[in-house]
């Protein structure tokens, strides 16, 4: 397992558009991959659990990947992250 602690830098936060770009980065992944935000632990694999966590701006998150490809994939969603999320 490999894991970072990341901030969300959205003006909005992760809503609707950030949320279906982060969803779709995740999906592509090989490795099992968990975000806690706090005391919540989230599937990022999913749309609506992206949404329902309320992640705002100035956030911070943790990113875990465990699996094969672990690393490459921690990449991908720590650099999606601090891109903005396609904003």
């Amino acid at each position: 397992m490999v894991s970072q602690k990341t901030t969300v830098i959205n003006k909005s936060g992760i809503h609707a558009r950030p949320a279906s770009e982060l969803a779709k980065v995740c999906s592509k992944c090989e490795s099992d991959i968990i975000i806690s935000v706090g005391e919540k632990r989230l599937n990022p694999k999913s749309i609506l659990n992206l949404m329902a966590a309320a992640i705002r701006c100035g956030t911070d998150i943790v990113v875990e990947c465990t699996g094969e490809t672990e690393e490459e994939d921690l990449k991908k969603i720590i650099d999606v992250i601090a891109s903005g999320l396609g904003e």
